[in-house]
């Protein structure tokens, strides 16, 4: 009862006069410890001169305490400000007692008046000591009667970096979330089992059930920053199914002012997990490749898109020219540009199928580089809708490109996807034409095409996570097409990154093939948002096996059968050497898919498809039927070579 009342009387704030007199206590009692430690604790000095010296003294400290305001500072939240403070005061006062008494001993002002100087000098130290001292062995003294009043939850911090140190100090220094770290865990087997500011660093794979009841722990705070978002979100399921609430550190580019806030720290939701891999945008070859020059992206409103120019919009460019026929997500990209006052972006509502309007648009604006990201990409619906899937991503990006030879742009860079490898899929198989026909222009012109290819990008429009998030929140369940089937995935920062860096080291004619990481299971994905969610499976939510659509395969893959990687000096990025095209053969049979493609003569269609990729054989399609007609004799080979399993995995090395 008294420890509660005390600690009310100490959050209502100590009176700025009570600290203030405290200090002068102080100073008087250090001022009289000076005397006895100059004449070695023996009383050999006249005693009497301090009834004078001891009021002018005070005078003095009052003055300075007044001047500097070091009373003002609320004691229990002392921090370096304050400590500066009371340093300053005792400065300005040792000034002017050193100068009283040297003005007094040259003129004689007050004969009986005078402080030895050693004295002040011990005085002047002892005050920098004991003052300061004072006031963190009060807000120690008030943080240990608040732990003993306060109920504190114990909190265990999962990083030992500079964001788990600062997570440290703010937890430790802000009693009000009742909290009480017991120590750090980590992955780092060199950091196992030393301290740190006297907590132990624990193993993270020592964290068990067991471990959680023995130590009371009912928090843990992930504070790691630099960590691939597939590995967070496996960090975060696991430590979830411990039943302890489980909160994370955002990036350290979110904190205000770079203070980190206890407020900040916030129970994990999956889409905090979506886009915490680092960006370094700092790089000099990007500077110099978007350095005064005129930039043009297709499909910006989308996922993709607007990535590319968010982050195209942080170079040196001249114009950025952004183009999507979806109005209102283009509507929204241009207000965001427009509240963060980028200037020289124009947002124009176009169709690249279009092509009078796209001569239009190059002939006014005259890009120097073309991001070519517009695109049909749902496979079922594509499988149900392929005259669409072949006029934009076949056709669009024909005339997307062959304008940018006609108007002499300096690169074209593709954005691909890893479903044009061996397609099952019409949308598959429009990404996998369209990558042959830019490469059959590479000798073309002076523009330099590119192709980048990369799988699943989390949190894109449409993507299985935002799914799984609107299934969860109207309570169920889950709908996964096969328990094997697995998926690439990236974020779409770092896709986007990637996709720049390829752009600027492509010299012509390349398939840029990116790091996707292990391929993820989306049976395990499915649980591991449940358990982010806070519920069960199956007791809360269950999981429903709904059977491959139409165009889905199990698996995903980055290179073809006849492809092999090539390293660059991007770990991330490898070059895919692809069998070149022969440009006036394809060219003829793209002629002949556009006919029957205007004609809407779909079985016609997806058949010269098939011929111009051999590799295409429908699953889980009504489209099958169609790989049993004969192809012609070369296509045939083709096809069955195509069809054995690729030797060459991915090696970055």
């Amino acid at each position: 009862m008294l420890k509660k009342i005390t600690k009310r009387i100490i959050d209502n704030n100590a009176p700025r006069w009570f600290v203030l007199v405290v200090d002068l206590y102080l100073i008087i009692n250090t001022f009289i410890l000076a005397y006895f430690i100059r004449f070695n604790f023996q009383l050999t000095f006249d005693t009497s001169k301090l009834l004078l010296q001891l009021p002018v003294l005070t005078l003095v400290f009052l003055s300075s305490f007044l001047l500097v305001g070091s009373y003002k500072g609320i004691i229990r939240h002392t921090g370096v400000r304050d400590s500066i403070n009371v340093s300053l005061a005792s400065v300005i006062s040792f000034v002017v007692l050193g100068t009283l008494v040297f003005v007094n001993r040259k003129y004689q002002i007050a004969p009986s008046f005078t402080i030895p100087i050693s004295i002040l000098v011990i005085h002047f130290l002892l005050n920098e000591v004991v003052l300061i001292a004072s006031r963190y062995l009060f807000k120690e003294a008030y943080n240990r009667l608040v732990s003993d009043v306060q109920k504190n939850r114990c909190v265990l911090i999962y990083g030992t970096g500079d964001a788990g140190l600062i997570t440290y100090s703010v937890l430790k220094d802000n009693r009000e979330n009742k909290m009480h770290v017991i120590g750090f865990v980590d992955d780092n087997k060199q950091k196992i089992g030393s301290k740190i500011n006297g907590l132990k660093v624990y193993d993270s794979n020592s964290i068990d059930k067991e471990f959680i009841k023995k130590k009371k722990v009912s928090e843990i705070i992930i504070t790691v920053q630099k960590r691939r978002p597939i590995q967070l979100i496996e960090t975060v399921s696991r430590f979830s199914a411990l039943a302890v609430a489980v909160k994370i550190v955002p990036p350290v580019k979110s904190w205000i002012d770079s203070n980190l806030k206890a407020h900040h720290i916030k129970p994990v939701k999956i889409e905090d997990l979506l886009g915490r891999e680092p960006i370094a945008l700092n790089n000099p070859i990007l500077q110099k490749e978007f350095h005064r020059k005129v930039i043009l992206v297709t499909g910006a409103a989308g996922s993709i898109g607007s990535e590319i120019a968010r982050q195209v919009a942080t170079f040196g460019y001249q114009h950025l020219v952004l183009i999507d026929q979806a109005e209102s997500a283009l509507y929204d990209l241009q207000q965001y540009f427009k509240s963060n006052k980028r200037t020289n972006i124009t947002s124009i509502v176009a169709d690249v199928r279009n092509k009078k309007r796209m001569a239009v648009i190059f002939d006014q604006y005259r890009p120097d580089i073309v991001f070519h990201a517009a695109a049909y990409k749902h496979v079922p619906f594509m499988e149900e809708n392929p005259f669409e899937a072949i006029c934009v991503n076949v056709f669009g990006t024909q005339i997307i490109a062959d304008l940018s030879l006609e108007y002499r742009v300096k690169k074209f860079v593709m954005v691909s996807t890893d479903k044009a490898v061996n397609p099952t899929n019409v949308m598959g198989a429009t990404k996998r034409v369209a990558e042959m026909y830019i490469n059959s222009l590479r000798h073309s012109g002076e523009t330099k095409f590119i192709t980048t290819r990369f799988g699943n990008v989390l949190g894109s429009n449409g993507s299985v996570i935002p799914l799984f998030q609107s299934q969860i929140k109207n309570g169920g369940p889950l709908t996964v097409t096969h328990k094997d089937i697995t998926r690439y995935f990236m974020t779409i920062p770092e896709a986007c990154q990637l996709v720049l860096e390829a752009g600027a080291m492509g010299k012509g004619g390349e398939i840029f093939v990116f790091d996707m990481g292990e391929s993820i299971k989306i049976f395990d994905l499915a649980i591991k948002m449940i358990q982010l969610s806070g519920l069960r499976y199956p007791d809360d939510i269950d999981i429903e096996i709904t059977g491959l659509r139409p165009g889905e395969k199990i698996y995903e893959e980055l290179l073809g059968s006849e492809e092999n990687a090539l390293p660059t000096y991007h770990d991330k990025i490898m070059i895919a050497k692809v069998k070149s095209v022969e440009a006036v053969t394809l060219h003829q049979k793209m002629e002949a898919l556009y006919e029957y493609n205007q004609q809407l003569d779909v079985k016609q269609t997806i058949l010269k498809m098939k011929e111009i990729v051999p590799e295409f054989i429908s699953n889980n399609s009504e489209y099958e039927q169609l790989d049993k007609i004969p192809l012609s004799e070369d296509s045939l080979k083709e096809r069955e070579l195509r069809k054995k399993p690729a030797k060459v995995a991915l090696d970055k090395k």
